[in-house]
C-alpha cells in the first residue's frame, strides 16, 4: 500500500489565534490548535487525512472550516461552546500576554468520532484535547479503541496555562503514553511534567509504558529518536528563523508521514515500527526534521507541501 492510502485521522482541538497590538488598528485572527496544525501538516504532505475536533457556527469557526477545507482536510465537528480563542495582548515591549478561552467536548459527535477513529489507519491526539476535561476522556477511549486497527501517536504539547494542576496533568499524560505506537515531546514539555529529571531519562521512562518510537524535540540542538533496539540523533538543520510557531506540529506531521513511507504505520506496520534499523530512524528523524526548519524559515503555522518537502527517498542517507 501507498503511504498516500493510509487514512490519517486526528483527534483534538481547533482555536483561533487571537493577535492584540496596541500599535494595530484592528486585532489580526489566525488558525491554531496543535492538533489541527498536524492535521494540515499531515494532509499537505499528501496523506489522507480527517479531524475530529470542535468549533461553532461562528465567526472564528467560519475561519477554522475554510482553513481546513482549502487544506484538504475532513471535518467530524462535535461539542456546543463558542469556538476556542487563544488571544495574545502585545505590550510595548512586544511581549505578549495570553487569555485563554478554551474548551474541549465531542458531545453529540462521539458516534461519528468512533466511526473516524476505526476506519483510520493512523491516529494521532494531543494537546488540550488530552488534559482538559471533560473531553479528555473521550479522546483517551477513542485513542484506546484505535489500537486494535491502527497505530496511534501521541504529543503532549503542554499548556501549563491550561491544565496548571503538573500532578493531573502528568497522570493523564502518562496514561497516553501507554495507550500509544509513537510518541513526540519538546524538551519544555517534560522538564514541565518531569523537573527533577532529566528530558532523556524522562523519555526512557516512557518506553517502559509501552510505545515503540519516542521523538524528543530539542529546538537547536536538533531531535533525538529512542527505539528498544537504540537511540539516534541528529542536529536540526541551520537556517534563518523566522519564528518558531507551528514547527513541533510540522515536526510531528513529518514524523507521522516519513513512518508512513516506510511502511511503519497502520496495524500491519507496528512489527515494522518496532524493528526499524538505525538508518531508517536517522531517514525519518533527518525527514521531520526538515519539515520543522521550512516551517520556521517562514512566519506563522505554515506547513510544507509535499512537493516543497519531497519525498523521504530523496534525503538519501541521513547525516549523523
Amino acid at each position: 500500500m501507498n503511504h498516500t492510502d493510509l487514512l490519517v485521522t486526528v483527534v483534538g482541538e481547533s482555536l483561533v489565534d487571537v493577535i492584540r497590538d496596541p500599535h494595530a488598528a484592528t486585532s489580526q485572527a489566525y488558525p491554531g490548535g496543535s492538533p489541527l496544525n498536524v492535521a494540515v501538516g499531515v494532509s499537505r504532505l499528501g496523506m489522507r487525512t480527517s479531524l475530529v475536533t470542535h468549533y461553532a457556527d461562528d465567526t472564528h469557526g467560519a475561519s477554522l472550516e475554510k482553513h481546513l477545507s482549502s487544506n484538504g482536510v475532513g471535518v467530524i465537528k462535535g461539542g456546543s461552546a463558542p469556538t476556542s480563542t487563544a488571544t495574545a495582548t502585545l505590550g510595548a515591549d512586544g511581549a505578549a500576554t495570553y487569555v485563554f478561552d478554551v474548551s474541549w467536548d465531542l458531545d453529540d459527535a462521539w458516534t461519528s468520532a468512533a466511526e473516524a477513529v476505526r476506519s483510520a489507519g493512523h491516529v494521532h491526539t494531543g494537546s488540550i484535547a488530552s488534559v482538559l476535561a471533560p473531553g479528555d476522556e473521550s479522546t483517551l477511549s477513542l485513542v484506546r479503541a484505535a489500537r486494535e486497527s491502527a497505530t496511534v501517536s501521541f504529543d503532549p504539547n503542554c499548556r501549563p496555562a491550561i491544565s496548571p494542576d503538573v500532578a493531573r496533568a502528568r497522570a493523564r499524560v502518562e496514561q497516553f503514553v501507554a495507550a500509544s505506537d509513537v510518541v513526540k515531546a519538546s524538551d519544555e514539555d517534560l522538564l514541565w511534567l518531569y523537573p527533577d529529571r532529566t528530558p532523556t531519562e524522562s523519555l526512557e521512562a516512557w518506553l517502559e509504558l509501552g510505545p515503540s518510537l519516542l521523538a524528543l524535540t530539542r529546538g537547536a540542538a536538533g531531535p533525538v529518536i529512542l527505539t528498544r533496539r537504540g537511540r539516534v540523533q541528529m542536529p536540526a538543520e541551520r537556517i534563518v528563523v523566522a519564528d518558531t510557531v507551528g514547527a513541533g506540529d510540522s515536526f510531528m506531521a513529518g514524523l507521522i508521514s516519513g513512518l508512513a513511507q516506510v511502511c511503519a504505520l497502520g496495524a500491519a506496520g507496528r512489527k515494522k515500527l518496532n524493528a526499524l534499523s538505525e538508518d531508517e530512524l536517522l531517514l525519518v528523524a533527518a525527514y521531520a526534521t526538515r519539515a520543522a526548519a521550512i516551517t520556521c524559515s517562514r512566519a506563522g503555522a505554515n506547513p510544507p507541501t509535499a512537493i516543497e518537502l519531497g519525498p523521504l527517498s530523496t534525503l538519501g542517507r541521513a547525516p549523523r
